[in-house]
């Protein structure tokens, strides 16, 4: 099908949301398009049109500025948990992998056997090009002492370079004993902390490109531990595996081994109270989810 929307000038752009029903002073309008593309908008704007593509009755720039600046302040904290989290499991990975087979273990395959031959040749590959890359100060020094003999650095340096990505597939690749050992650190199964590493993973993308994160619903639903052995993530009321309440459940509980002292629970509740009319709900939160053990 061709693509047959014309480009629109600023002021073209801001009198066909007006001609929608958005209620708005032109002038501020086009100010706020100059900052924020059409586009971009359009994604917070979504839920107030109704089935004709207008604007439901009473739908303002304010209300819409609203969401879209609670939502940048809510990627912020998100992000700072993911961050946190991440440094964590990067850390306790190249820890008991280097225990385990070496500084240098992890250009072996075999060390790696949660990856396939070409999965592990093509991990190799990008960290190359991060290392290659990197201007650090101790990536440069290693290169100008050790270049000679070493391809690649120890890998508590080499976990440096990584992305969460590429921290998700060392964990992947990881024998199971290792992932095990990292999961029992904060008395989760395993195979529901991997899921959970995948969610975060999809999650600090959207955060890292700026996306609409508030109301997003997952691509895919993590995995929540068993009702018998974990009934706090079922009762008073079930975790959502797809909603950003589900996410924000999980980095809660991370919070608590990794950065205890961090006071993110509090910064979130303080942001939720400072914009307490944006609907939680379409969010994933549940009437009376401050009082389930998770968030207690």
């Amino acid at each position: 099908m061709n693509y047959g929307k014309p480009f629109l000038l600023y002021e073209e752009q801001a009198d066909l949301l007006l001609s929608r029903g958005l209620l708005a002073s032109k002038e501020q309008l086009v100010s706020r398009l100059k900052v924020v593309n059409y586009y971009r908008l359009s994604g917070y704007l979504f839920p107030f049109r109704d089935a004709k593509d207008c604007f439901k009755a009473g739908t303002t720039l304010k209300i819409i500025w609203k969401h879209y600046t609670f939502d940048r302040r809510f990627r912020l904290l998100v992000l700072d948990a993911i961050e946190r989290f991440e440094v964590a499991i990067r850390s306790r990975l190249a820890y008991l992998h280097a225990q385990s087979f070496g500084p240098f273990g992890y250009v072996n395959p075999s060390t790696l056997p949660g990856l396939s031959a070409s999965d592990h040749e093509r991990w190799m590959s990008d960290l190359a090009k991060e290392i290659n890359k990197s201007g650090e100060r101790y990536m440069l020094h290693f290169k100008a002492k050790y270049g000679d003999d070493h391809n690649f650095p120890p890998i508590w340096i080499t976990v440096e370079q990584m992305t969460m990505g590429k921290t998700v597939t060392f964990f992947r690749g990881c024998e199971g004993r290792i992932q095990k050992e990292i999961a029992a650190w904060f008395n989760i199964p395993d195979l529901v902390f991997t899921s959970w590493l995948r969610t975060l993973n999809e999650v600090r993308n959207v955060c890292a490109h700026h996306g609409r994160l508030w109301n997003r619903e997952l691509g895919n639903n993590f995995l929540l531990p068993s009702m018998h052995k974990y009934p706090e993530w079922h009762t008073p009321y079930r975790v959502p595996q797809n909603k950003m309440f589900g996410v924000l459940t999980v980095l809660n509980y991370l919070m608590k081994v990794t950065a205890p002292t961090s006071g993110w629970c509090n910064r979130l509740n303080i942001l939720l109270s400072e914009y307490n009319d944006i609907p939680k709900a379409w969010m994933g939160f549940i009437d009376g989810w401050e009082t389930g053990p998770l968030w207690k």
